[in-house]
């Protein structure tokens, strides 16, 4: 981006988030570490409703809401934004008069492409005033920056418009995976907390329903919200709540509350175990055959866009029930399809306690392929207390200390179900000391989707 481009400068951070860098990513790891959902994605929403508070209220809910797009990295390319337009009245959907908005965490450049696009729309503006000091698009910045890297905006504060208005700004904009739909808006203000739960818990009953006419004391963007459900319900999208809570059960007075949730709809359904799972195998099995020289035939590739999301497997090979190689990823850094061809190979032919399979082996052998989520880290002070949390037969770990690193898949407690004797084993595997004081040690965890 040129360094003479006319950038939009962050208006809140400081305020609603920290306005460093290095804090900022801080808040939003822990943030997202702190999210209790550890299945393994397949897939990635269509589009995101989030709350606008300052991150220490609303910051958890959100969180959960951009948890479901770390498989989105390296496909979604543009967000489509839109928050209420707290400061400049009137009518219209505003367009910034800029070419970048700009957070501690960088610039992200506006799509030229999406903008032109809405140039001969009527309830579309242009107002630098509508932007300056808005934060309910803000606050969403660092999240999408933290989780999807390089991606284009089209930011849009929403006055007054129709909802036929923004449904038509949507449809110009909806394009295919690598355009991601974001609506940020709030719940009900300032009630009691058990009136705000009531009215909300209606609100959130209507959302999910694909509900008309929601109204601005339901929820504070209910102008982009009502487009997005308009022309979700249209095109057969499905919806999930992920969370809701108010502002008294996070950070503030329970006498008056600001309601908050985060729903993730998606675009022909989530991707089903079933399929993932067989297209992930025969993926596997024919990377193999093709090393033993063998035909294969090619995979179905269904479900394409799932399969170029950035995603961490184990491809485990057993002959005759034992072990005979095993090789993965603890972090998402290539597609999933590939990442799978890729550890079957090195599986077969590059474990090092192994020598190479040979074709006489490969009819005696059986494949599984894994699946995992995000590791995130486990807080704890003592042995105590990590092994409290600890859960036999679905947590996978990982521990690091002195500049080494080991992990063991869940299904290794079938063969050590003993969490002392788990992690022993596991600082063995790690070349560490067996009297390695584990208050020294970062210990991770994730769960798996196993496919056999």
């Amino acid at each position: 981006m040129s360094s003479t481009a006319i950038v939009r400068p962050a208006a809140v951070a400081g305020a609603f988030y920290p306005g460093s860098a290095p804090q900022l990513s801080l808040e939003i790891g822990e943030l997202l570490d702190g999210v209790d959902n550890f299945k393994p994605k397949l897939g990635f929403p269509k589009a995101l409703i989030v709350p606008h508070a300052g991150y220490m209220y609303s910051g958890p809910v959100a969180a959960r809401a951009y948890d479901e797009l770390a498989a989105a990295r390296g496909i979604v390319k543009r967000v489509v934004l839109i928050g209420p337009s707290h400061f400049v009245g009137g009518r219209g959907l505003a367009l910034p008069e800029c070419e970048a908005f700009e957070t501690p965490l960088g610039r992200i450049p506006l799509d030229a492409a999406g903008i032109a696009a809405l140039a001969d729309l009527k309830q579309v503006v242009r107002s630098a005033a509508a932007h300056a000091q808005e934060h309910s698009l803000e606050v969403q910045l660092p999240f999408l920056q933290r989780l999807l890297g390089n991606f284009s905006l089209v930011p849009i504060a929403a006055g007054a418009a129709l909802t036929e208005e923004v449904a038509e700004v949507l449809e110009r904009l909806w394009g295919g995976p690598e355009t991601l739909i974001v609506i940020s808006t709030d719940l009900s203000h300032y009630h009691g907390y058990e009136e705000a739960r009531r009215i909300d818990g209606a609100t959130l009953e209507r959302i999910a329903a694909f509900a008309a006419g929601l109204n601005y004391e339901e929820a504070c963007g209910a102008t982009g919200l009502n487009g997005l459900l308009a022309v979700a319900r249209n095109k057969g999208l499905s919806i999930k709540l992920l969370a809701a809570c108010n502002s008294g059960d996070t950070a503030g007075s329970k006498a008056r509350v600001v309601g908050y949730s985060s729903f993730a709809l998606y675009e022909g359904g989530e991707v089903s175990a079933e399929q993932a799972g067989s297209t992930l195998l025969e993926i596997a099995r024919g990377s193999i055959l093709n090393g033993l020289g063998l035909n294969s035939v090619p995979a179905k590739r269904n479900h394409l866009s799932w399969l170029l999301q950035h995603a961490a497997t184990f491809v485990t090979l057993t002959k005759d029930g034992a072990l005979r190689g095993c090789i993965g990823s603890l972090s998402a850094t290539r597609p999933v399809g590939e990442d799978v061809a890729s550890n079957a190979r090195a599986a077969a032919f590059q474990d090092p306690r192994f020598p190479k399979l040979k074709r006489e082996e490969w009819p005696r052998c059986r494949v599984e392929v894994s699946l995992l989520s995000a590791p995130k880290p486990i807080a704890f002070a003592d042995e105590a207390e990590l092994l409290a949390q600890i859960r036999p037969g679905e947590d996978g770990l990982i521990l690091e200390a002195e500049g080494k690193r080991a992990t063991f898949l869940p299904q290794v407690w079938e063969g050590l179900p003993d969490k002392r004797q788990f992690l022993g084993e596991l600082m063995k595997k790690a070349g560490l000391p067996p009297d390695t004081r584990l208050a020294r040690c970062k210990v991770s965890r994730y769960r798996v989707r196993k496919f056999t």
